[in-house]
C-alpha cells in the first residue's frame, strides 16, 4: 500500500526521514519496496507572476513573457503554452533546477533568437499528471517567489509498504500509524468524526446470511451536490494510486485508505422506490453490469447486494454501473458493511475480479471500526457535498467475543533468548516490564496472574479488535514482542551441542527400495495427491481449486494407468515406472493415511526400435522382475491367487504376503480396462504397502555372511498330479519345511494342464536340490528325507506321483 508521509504525520508524531522510517518498518516486518520522494520533483520551482506576454517576433506559437519571481529583476522566459497570458500566477523552474520527470536541467538558452531564463511548467513536467494541455495556473492569493511544493502537495514522500497476508490492518493509514506509534513510543490520533449524527432509524436492509455479512450500515443522504473533489483530497487519493472521480466517490476511497474499511455509494434515485436493499447469495444465471462496464453472469458463489430483485453490486468486490454516482446524482445511499473472508474470496474468484475492496475483505476487516469509518465518511460528505442525513438502516449480527491468550515469561525467554543491551556488556533476558511495555504500545491489555514462589510471571492478554484476525496463540504474542522490541537486538545463539546428520530408518529404507526398483529398469514418477471425488471412502476437500481436484487419492495405481495411456498416446511407448507416495481414505474410525509403492510395466520393449527380436513379457517374466527387487532387498515374498482388484486380470493376479502379513497385489491389467485405455497386451501392475516392506527389510537390515559349501549337491526331480485348488506356493512352502536342513532349494520347472491329466488337476514337476556343508551326501542321507516329501504330497495335497 502507498502511504503518504504527510498523512501519516497527521495521525502520529513522526520526525523520521523517509529512509529512517523505511528501516524501522522493514525491521518490524513491513517491507518498504520503494520510496517516492516527491520533494525532488519540483525542487527549485517557485511561484511566478506573468507581467507581460508578447508574441515572439520569429515564431507564431511562442510568447516572450516577463515573469516576476520575487527577484530584483523579472525573468524573460519564452513559453509555447496556449494559455500563457498576462496576469497569471504560474510555477517557474529557475536556472539550475533539475526536473526528474522529464530529465531536464534548466540552463540559459535562446529560442528563435530570444533569451529564455527559465521555464514555465505544466503539471506533467512536474510529475503530477501524465498529460497537460497547458501551463498550471495558481489562484491569485499565492505569494510570488514562494516554493510551489506545498501548494501542489509535493512536500511529501510516498512509501510503498508491503504487508504480510495475515496483517489486514496494515492495508490502511491508521494501521501503519499504529505500528509507527508503537515503534516510536508515541500515541495515535485516530481520525474520528467530530459531528454526531442522529438519523432516523429504519429497517430497509435485509441480510439473509448473517455469517457471510455480520454487519451492514445503510445511510440515506439527500440533497448532495456531486462535483470535483478539493485539491487536497484529489492529490491524497491519487498519491495512493487511485483515480480521482468526484467528491462522493473520492471520499469513499479516502476512508478505504484511511481506515481500511471499504465503502460504496449508490445513487438512491436508481434504486427501488421502496428502498429495499437485500444481501444474499446470487442465483446462478443472474446478470449485472459492473462499474468496469463488463456484463457479468453470476454464479451461486457470488454474494450480492440487490434493490428489490435487481442486482446492484457484487458484495465486497465491485458496484453496479446502473447505480453509480454521477454528476446528476442528488441522493445517495452510503453502504458500510462487513463481509467475511471466505465469502468475498469465493465471490471475487468466481468473476475473476480483485479490487481494493476485495483485497481488504479477503484478509479480514477490523469489525470494530465500521461505525467510526461510516461516521467519518458521512461527516466528509456533508461538509464537501452538502446534503442531509435522513435515515439509517443497521443490521448487526457481530460476535461480541473477546479473545484472551495466556502468555508465559518463560516462553518468551525460550523462543527469543537473550538481548544485547547497548549500555551493558553483559547479555540479559527480557524483563517483565519490557514485555508489558512492548505489548501495551500495541494496545494489548495485560492482566498479571498471581505468581507462586519460585515461578515466573504469566499474563492474561486481551487482543485488540483490529488484531483479532491474526493473533490467536501464545507464539503470536511472542512474535509481536520481537517485532516491536527489535529483531536486531536479540543475540544469535548456537546450539550447545551438535551432532552429525543421519538418515532415519524410513529415509534409508526408502532409498534402498528406490534403488532396487531402478535396478530392474523402472523409472520413478510422481503425481499430485489430488483426484476427482468419485468414491464414498475418499477424503473430500472442503474448498477445492477445481472439482477434478476435490478429493485426496486413495491409491497410486489409477494415476499410473492414466500416465501409461498418456505416454502411449504421445508416441513415447510404454511407461515402465514406479511411484512411492501417500494415499488417504475414510473408514469407521475416521480419516487415515499411509505410504505405498506402485508400478506399471510390460509390453514390447522393442516398439519404435530397429530391433524386433524380443517378445512381450509374460506373467512369469513380469513376476521374476518383481522377485528380483525382493531378492535385492533380502525379503522373501509368497504369492497367492487373488481376484479382489477389478482392474487386474482375474486369472493372472496374485496377492503378496510376507510372513503372513499382506504386502500388496500384483497382476496383469484386465483386458476390458486395456481396451478402454487402448493399451497393448501384457501390461503388468503392482501396488505394495511401503511400511510392510520396510519392516521386513529392517528385520534383515544387517546381512550376515554364509560360507559356500565345498561339497557337491544332489538333485532329485519329483513329478505328480495335484488338484488345482492347491497353489504352487503352498506346495513349495510345505516341501521346504519337510526337507529340513539338507534341502537346499525347491524349484518348479514344469506345469502342464491338458490331455492325459485328470480333470480338475494339473501336472507339476519340482527339482529338489540337497546339499550339506560338511560332507558329500549319500542315498542313505537323501532317501529318508525325499520319502517324507513324497508322503507329504500324497497325504496333504492329494497328489498322484508320476515318478
Amino acid at each position: 500500500m502507498r502511504i503518504s508521509l504527510n498523512w501519516l504525520r497527521e495521525l502520529v508524531d513522526c520526525d523520521l526521514s523517509p529512509q529512517e522510517l523505511d528501516e524501522k518498518l522493514t525491521m518490524a516486518g513491513f517491507e518498504v519496496e520503494s520510496i517516492e520522494d516527491r520533494r525532488t520533483w519540483a525542487e527549485g520551482v517557485v511561484v511566478g507572476h506573468i507581467l507581460t506576454a508578447e508574441r515572439h517576433p520569429n515564431a507564431d506559437k511562442l510568447q516572450v513573457c516577463k515573469v516576476d519571481i520575487g527577484a530584483p529583476e523579472p525573468l524573460q522566459i519564452v513559453c509555447g503554452a496556449a494559455n500563457a497570458r498576462q496576469g497569471l500566477f504560474v510555477p517557474v523552474a529557475t536556472i539550475g533546477t533539475y526536473l526528474p520527470t522529464i530529465d531536464l536541467k534548466l540552463r540559459p538558452t535562446k529560442l528563435r533568437g530570444e533569451r529564455s531564463e527559465g521555464m514555465i511548467c505544466s503539471l506533467a513536467e512536474i510529475g503530477l499528471a501524465k498529460e497537460s494541455s497547458g501551463i498550471h495556473e495558481f489562484p491569485e492569493d499565492v505569494t510570488v517567489g514562494a516554493d510551489v511544493r506545498p501548494l501542489l502537495g509535493l512536500d511529501d514522500a510516498i512509501l510503498d509498504v508491503t504487508s504480510t497476508a495475515n496483517r489486514a490492518d496494515a492495508l490502511s493509514v491508521v494501521g501503519i500509524a499504529r505500528e509507527v506509534a508503537a515503534l516510536l513510543g508515541k500515541e495515535v490520533r485516530l481520525p474520528l468524526a467530530t459531528t454526531d449524527f442522529q438519523p432516523k432509524a429504519a429497517n430497509w436492509v435485509t441480510v439473509e446470511d448473517p455469517k457471510s455479512c455480520p454487519a451492514y450500515i445503510g445511510t440515506l443522504i439527500k440533497g448532495v451536490k456531486v462535483a470535483p473533489s478539493p485539491e487536497w483530497l484529489k492529490r491524497r487519493v491519487e498519491a495512493a494510486g487511485m483515480r480521482s472521480i468526484n467528491n462522493i466517490v473520492d471520499i469513499t476511497n479516502y476512508i478505504l485508505l484511511e481506515w481500511g474499511q471499504p465503502l460504496h455509494a449508490f445513487d438512491a434515485d436508481t434504486l427501488d422506490k421502496d428502498l429495499k436493499i437485500g444481501v444474499h447469495f446470487a442465483k446462478a444465471g443472474e446478470k449485472i453490469k459492473t462499474l468496469d462496464d463488463a456484463d457479468r453472469t453470476l454464479t451461486s458463489q457470488n454474494f450480492l447486494i440487490t434493490s428489490g430483485d435487481k442486482p446492484i453490486a457484487i458484495a465486497g468486490v465491485m458496484g453496479g454501473a446502473e447505480t453509480e454516482v454521477s454528476e446528476k446524482t442528488t441522493n445517495i445511499v452510503l453502504e458500510a458493511a462487513l463481509f467475511t473472508q471466505v465469502t468475498t474470496r469465493r465471490s471475487a474468484r468466481a468473476q475473476g475480479l480483485r479490487t481494493e475492496a476485495s483485497a481488504r475483505y479477503e484478509r479480514g476487516v477490523n469489525q470494530a471500526a465500521i461505525e467510526s469509518a461510516s461516521a467519518k465518511a458521512i461527516q466528509m460528505i456533508t461538509e464537501m457535498a452538502g446534503g442531509e442525513v435522513v435515515e439509517q438502516s443497521i443490521v448487526d449480527a457481530r460476535s461480541k467475543a473477546i479473545r484472551t491468550i495466556d502468555l508465559r515469561l518463560t516462553k518468551v525467554w525460550q523462543v527469543l533468548g537473550e538481548v544485547d543491551r547497548e549500555d551493558d556488556d553483559a547479555l540479559a533476558l527480557l524483563s517483565e516490564a519490557e514485555v508489558e511495555q512492548t505489548l501495551k504500545v500495541l494496545s494489548f491489555e495485560l492482566e498479571k496472574q498471581p505468581i507462586e514462589e519460585g515461578s515466573y510471571a504469566t499474563w492474561k492478554v486481551t487482543v485488540p479488535p483490529y488484531r483479532y484476525a491474526d493473533i490467536e496463540r501464545e507464539i503470536d504474542l511472542v512474535e509481536e514482542i520481537a517485532r516491536i522490541y527489535g529483531y536486531d537486538k536479540f543475540v544469535e545463539t548456537l546450539p550447545a551441542r551438535t551432532e552429525f546428520g543421519f538418515l532415519s530408518a524410513d529415509q534409508e529404507g526408502g532409498r534402498m527400495i528406490r534403488a532396487a526398483f531402478r535396478a530392474v529398469g523402472l523409472t520413478e514418477v510422481m503425481h499430485m495427491s489430488l483426484c476427482p471425488p468419485t468414491e464414498s471412502h475418499q477424503v473430500k476437500i472442503n474448498n477445492p481449486v477445481a472439482i477434478e481436484y476435490g478429493a485426496l487419492r486413495g491409491d497410486l495405481l489409477t494415476n499410473l494407468i492414466e500416465a501409461c495411456a498418456f505416454n502411449i498416446n504421445q508416441g513415447n511407448g510404454i511407461l515402465n515406472g514406479f511411484e512411492i507416495g501417500r494415499v488417504f481414505w475414510l473408514d469407521e474410525a475416521g480419516s487415515d493415511e499411509t505410504d505405498r509403492i506402485a508400478g506399471i510395466f510390460g509390453g514390447d520393449p522393442t516398439v519404435g526400435a530397429w530391433q524386433h527380436d524380443s517378445k512381450p513379457l509374460n506373467f512369469y517374466e513380469a513376476k521374476g522382475l518383481l522377485d528380483s527387487v525382493f531378492h535385492n532387498l533380502s525379503v522373501t515374498v509368497e504369492y497367492q491367487p487373488d481376484q479382489k482388484d477389478e482392474r487386474l486380470h482375474p486369472g493372472r493376479t496374485a496377492s503378496l504376503w510376507i510372513s503372513g502379513e499382506r504386502l500388496g497385489t500384483f497382476g496383469q491389467l484386465h483386458p476390458q480396462l486395456r481396451a478402454e485405455k487402448e493399451l497393448p497386451d501384457e501390461i503388468y501392475a503392482f501396488e505394495l504397502d511401503f511400511y510392510t516392506l520396510l519392516d521386513a527389510m529392517m528385520k534383515k537390515s544387517i546381512p550376515t555372511f554364509q560360507s559356500f559349501s565345498t561339497y557337491p549337491s544332489s538333485d532329485r526331480d519329483i513329478a505328480f498330479f495335484a488338484p488345482l485348488k492347491f497353489t504352487v506356493a503352498d506346495i513349495q512352502r510345505s516341501i521346504t519345511h519337510v526337507g529340513g536342513e539338507l534341502l537346499d532349494s525347491v524349484t518348479l520347472f514344469d506345469q502342464y494342464i491338458g490331455k492325459g491329466v485328470p480333470e480338475g488337476s494339473r501336472s507339476l514337476a519340482f527339482r529338489l536340490v540337497y546339499r550339506a556343508s560338511d560332507r558329500t551326501l549319500t542315498d542313505a542321507d537323501i532317501n529318508p528325507v525325499h520319502q517324507k516329501v513324497r508322503d507329504l504330497l500324497e497325504e496333504k495335497f492329494q497328489a498322484t506321483l508320476r515318478s
